[in-house]
């Protein structure tokens, strides 16, 4: 094919929305249509990477920066490719295990039979570990695995026994640095938020397609400041002239990526690249009320934060008084009315199995929904619109189970997880290998009290 010289390039092109089961029937019902008025005419646009199908955005989208342009330090999270070898829920198991990887009287056969993860590394690694000594006591550290799922990671920076370690990453995690996770593209269908926050060294697969942590702070050893925020010069100069700090721009990106608002008026975009933030009076600060307005951003963000950080307590939530339409979520109960004990604690209902390669598949587990008794009812009051119109009885075996988790927090999902459940998928009893403990039903409690809290923040927030 060769373009004519007098060529004029296309501006637009014509889009026909055809899928589904009924594209068949659509097409023979509009056989002896004309294209004028079977396809809608679009304009790509060159900064979205010229898309070929409706892309729904803000009108000021172009106008709001890009997160790397105001945070330009991130990094992709750690991937191990040997989970269940280097990571766990228990410390002890873990440290275990490494030390039996590190004891030079076990053969490679052998730690291949008790661990076969642990050898998909070459036995070279190995070889060159036990050359160096035992484990580097510094390498067990708390990881962001999965949303409200902390587990005990054994990082090693300088081998492959970690398929990415991430060693440029490692130093930035020390206390009180704050991070929070974002995916440049998001999967076609996406409706929830994409963004977790943390103070531990995060996970790649945090976010199903890929996590990027984004801290407030990074490390400055040798200079006079221990630590320098991590901005851009535009970003320092705006938040200069509103006489406000990194952690209010990381706070106020964290509650926009949380806005159900946001999301749905800008979810083509969000499809295609980096989100883009808005921000009052960007990029001079100069109009009226923009540090206020940012700074109540910010404050909803540290209320989100706190309520995504399980090592947080949160007064009315989780600890103290609790706010009665919080109360009434996911109570611990036994069918006869008596606590629990024992065989009580066992999760056995099915709610995750070994895949191939040692992967833990979800299962479909066991949930009763059902109407909101007149005491839950009047508790929840005015939250049930945010929470939803029906309740779940969660179980963890025959006879116990967690009572009202509404079909909001049950159903709700974040970076690509449905929370609850997978949280529940990780800790049937052939993989956890134990029963529950009290502090477990407590934690799924409290997450799931976590959860109406945030569903609560996001109705305000509209």
């Amino acid at each position: 094919m060769v373009r004519k010289a007098d060529h004029e390039p296309a501006e637009t092109v014509g889009f026909r929305h055809l899928w589904g089961q009924t594209k068949r029937e659509e097409l023979l019902g509009t056989a002896e249509s004309g294209p004028d008025v079977l396809y809608e005419r679009l304009e790509p646009v060159l900064s979205l990477g010229l898309p070929f199908a409706p892309t729904t955005t803000s009108e000021g989208w172009f106008d709001w920066p890009a997160l790397p342009d105001l945070l330009p330090v991130s990094f992709p999270g750690v991937q191990t490719c040997r989970d269940s070898f280097l990571i766990d829920i228990e410390l002890n198991r873990l440290k275990a295990r490494i030390d039996d990887y590190f004891n030079a009287d076990l053969t490679h056969e052998e730690i291949a039979r008790r661990y076969p993860d642990a050898m998909k590394a070459t036995a070279q690694v190995r070889d060159d570990l036990l050359v160096r000594g035992g484990p580097n006591e510094a390498g067990f550290l708390l990881h962001a695995y999965r949303p409200f799922d902390n587990r005990w990671l054994y990082w090693e920076g300088d081998t492959k026994l970690l398929d990415r370690p991430r060693p440029d990453y490692r130093p930035h995690v020390f206390e009180g640095n704050i991070w929070f996770c974002a995916a440049q593209h998001l999967r076609k269908g996406v409706t929830e938020p994409q963004s977790t926050f943390t103070r531990h060294i995060g996970a790649r697969h945090l976010i199903e397609r890929g996590a990027n942590w984004f801290p407030a702070w990074l490390r400055n050893d040798g200079l006079d400041e221990p630590r320098q925020p991590n901005l851009s010069r535009a970003a320092q100069l705006y938040l200069d002239r509103l006489d406000l700090g990194v952690e209010d721009l990381f706070h106020h990106v964290l509650a926009v990526l949380h806005d159900p608002a946001y999301r749905k008026a800008n979810a083509g975009a969000l499809r295609m690249g980096w989100p883009r933030i808005p921000l009052p009076g960007w990029p001079e600060g100069k109009t009226e009320g923009a540090a206020a307005a940012l700074a109540r951003s910010a404050a909803r963000g540290r209320e989100l934060a706190a309520l995504l950080d399980t090592d947080t307590p949160v007064q009315g939530v989780t600890q103290g008084a609790l706010r009665p339409e919080i109360a009434a979520v996911a109570v611990p109960a036994v069918k006869d009315g008596r606590n629990m004990t024992g065989a009580d604690f066992a999760l056995t209902a099915g709610w995750g199995h070994y895949g191939s390669g040692e992967a833990v598949m979800p299962g479909q587990g066991r949930v009763v929904e059902r109407p909101f008794t007149p005491d839950e009812h009047a508790a929840l009051g005015e939250a049930l619109p945010a929470l939803g119109e029906t309740a779940f009885d969660v179980y963890l075996n025959g006879n116990a189970y967690w009572r009202n988790v509404p079909a909001a927090v049950w159903r709700y999902k974040l970076d690509g997880y449905q929370v609850l459940k997978k949280w529940l998928s990780y800790r049937e009893r052939p993989i956890l290998k134990r029963p529950l403990r009290p502090e477990e039903v407590q934690h799924f409690t409290d997450v799931a009290r976590r959860i109406a809290a945030i569903l609560l923040c996001g109705r305000d927030a509209g």
